[in-house]
This record gives C-alpha cells, structure tokens and sequence, in this order.
C-alpha cells in the first residue's frame, strides 16, 4: 500500500488513511460485503466503517476525499466495474472492494486461461465421486424427474421459461420485474508485440483502466443509462501474456478489452475503443494482427445469461442489489421445494468470485439435511 500511496502525491495519506482500516478490517467486512444484504453481520462495526465510505457515490467519495486527479481516476476505474454510473450509490463500494483486494490478494488470474478454473473444479467434482454432464440442453425443468435438488444457474428469464406455471404468480410476477444494467462491448487481440503504453506502469499490470479523469470516466459510465454511447468509452484491458506465456504462441500477446454500452446496443465500438487505447498507447493499431468483436447481441448468443450484454447479470443499484432477484431472506431459495436459483441474478451479484454458486449451494444443502 505504501508504493500505492507513494504514487499518488499529495493524496498518499488521504489514500491511507481510507484504505487501510478496511485492509485490515477485510476479514471482517468480506463475508457481509459478499453476501446478501438482508442479513446481521456477525462484525456490525467492522462493517459499518466499510458502509460509510462504501454506500456512497463513487464521485462523491472520490471528490471528497481526495485533491489530485490522479487518485480520483484510481477510485473511479475501480468503481466503474459496478456498471453503475459514478454518481449513484453505491459505487463507491465497488470500487473500494477492488482496491481492498488489491492490497489483500492482489487481482490474479489463472495460468492457461479462465477454462483452467473450470477444470480444477470438475476434477475435484470427480475426485469426489460426482459426474458431470455438458452440452445437454434442459428446456424444462420437468426433464429433471425427481431430482430432490435443483440449481439453475440461469438469470430470471430463463427460470421463468425452465419453471413455468411451478412457480407462483406473486414471485414469476417480480422476476419480470427483474431489471437489467447496462451492455458490454468486448473485443479480442491478437499482437505481434506487447502494447506501446505511454507509461511505463502500464506494461507492469494485468489490468489497465482506460479512461482519464474522474469526469471522463463518469461521462462514459453515465452514457449508458442514458441509452447513449460515449465518444471516450472507459475501456477495462486484460494483457495476461506479459505474465503467462501459456496464452500466445513466442513472440505474440493476446489482449482483451471492453467497454460499457447501451442493454442491447447494437453499436460497433470498436473504432471507440482502439482510439482510446491508441491515446494512452501511440502505435497500437500497428501491433493488431487480427481482432474479434462481441457486441451485447453476440455476448447474450454465447451466454443466455447476459441479457443485452449485462456482465453483472442485473443492475447493482441498491435497489438491485436488495431485491435480486426478488426481496427474500434466502434469495436463492425459490418457492418450489428443492428449487434454488444460483447465478449473478443472485447476491453478491457479477464478479469472478463464485460466491453465487456457494451461497446458493449452503441454502440448499441446509434446507435438505
């Protein structure tokens, strides 16, 4: 945290002295932060401090508690993870959340690819004495027999169409209600050589926030709330193979970047954001030797779960974040016996963190034994 603070001057002890009460808090605070909000945290204190800062607007915070740009920027790229715009609550969370766990455990990623993750659960599954089915499409849930539990790790409208009239009128009736954020953008590289950046530090991170200023990047996280689209998107850039030369062939990177759009935009952003990264990283283009673009209708083609792109499958308001998808002490729980709902449709929301999945999956197996 030290180097962190170093770099950003005159706003290092600010920096400080707002992130490190909640690094060192964050055992306390992690298990309520990622879990429903319905519920009494076992470290009330703990968590409160985090839920001053925490339940404010990431613009709010930023421009309170910090002078320089450079700092604002840090919170605001972290912030705009949320897909929320920077003025509404609580971005500020999401953002400090990120930066927590920066210093906590760092941002990592898998050697060989997200699919790695996946093989190492299956392994286990099968270690354990499990089996594992793919490319077995259920249209009803009525195809699963007897099954004494049932996890659908779909969002609301598939449940919806899975269930059909199983589920009461008063619950179908909130998850149509269910409402959706913002869409993504995604485009995939392939490189004859790492990125050019401007700074230095750059060509040291895993991830890169593309987006200047606080106000530019709350521009672009506005736009799409909006049913706009920003001239200057904020871009998120993955450059994994400075760090894993499993990815790409000697010599060559991969690169991944987005950004948020319109729900169900069919906008090309691609001219957006390679100039973006072309202003931070002067000669970019001339390092592309092919790229791939996945749009908010392509996205949901590949995932049903993204509904018109949304990565965080739902809008992470408070609202969103309290009632997803319905207001129920057990969010996961449906009102069909043996029935539980386990995607980012549920608490904490999107996020590579699996806790959907775990928490759905304690739920169920207290409600059966």
């Amino acid at each position: 945290m030290t180097a962190t603070a170093a770099g950003l001057g005159e706003d290092g002890h600010a920096y400080e002295r707002l992130l490190v009460p909640l690094v060192r808090d964050w055992s306390a605070i992690e298990e309520a932060a990622l879990a429903p909000l319905l519920r009494v945290p076992r470290r009330p204190l703990a968590l409160a401090r985090f839920g001053l800062s925490a339940l404010r607007t990431a613009a709010g915070l930023a421009e309170s508690v910090f002078r320089g740009e450079r700092a604002r920027a840090l919170l605001a790229g972290c912030a705009a993870h949320s897909m929320l715009p920077l003025e509404r609550r609580p971005s500020a969370g999401f953002g400090l959340v990120l930066m927590v766990l920066g210093h906590r455990v760092g941002w990592p990623f898998p050697r060989g690819g997200a699919g790695a993750i996946a093989a190492a659960l299956v392994g286990e599954l099968r270690r354990l004495g499990g089996s594992l089915e793919t490319g077995a499409p259920v249209e009803s849930l009525a195809e699963l027999g007897r099954a004494r539990l049932v996890l659908c790790d779909v969002g609301p409208r598939a449940l919806l169409r899975l269930a059909g009239d199983r589920l009461p009128s008063g619950y179908a009736s909130s998850l149509r209600r269910f409402r959706y954020g913002p869409g993504a953008f995604k485009l995939d590289y392939a490189l004859d050589g790492p990125i050019p950046w401007s700074a230095a530090e750059c060509a040291r991170a895993a991830t890169v926030h593309l987006g200047g200023t606080l106000e530019e990047i709350a521009a672009s996280e506005r736009a799409p709330w909006e049913g706009r689209h920003a001239e200057r998107p904020f871009v998120l850039v993955a450059q994994h193979t400075l760090f894993d030369r499993t990815r790409a062939p000697e010599g060559r990177h991969t690169v991944w970047a987005y950004c948020h759009v319109p729900n169900g935009s069919r906008e090309d952003m691609t001219a957006r954001i390679e100039a973006q990264i072309e202003r931070f990283a002067p000669g970019f283009g001339e390092r592309v030797l092919a790229r791939s673009a996945l749009g908010p209708a392509e996205l949901a083609q590949r995932n049903s779960n993204l509904v018109g792109g949304d990565l965080n499958g739902g809008a992470a308001d408070l609202r969103g974040l309290l009632a997803r998808p319905v207001l129920r002490p057990v969010p996961y729980r449906t009102p069909v016996p043996g029935l539980y709902l386990c995607s980012a449709s549920t608490p904490p929301g999107g996020g590579v963190h699996g806790m959907c999945g775990y928490l759905a999956a304690r739920a169920a197996l207290r409600d059966a034994l």
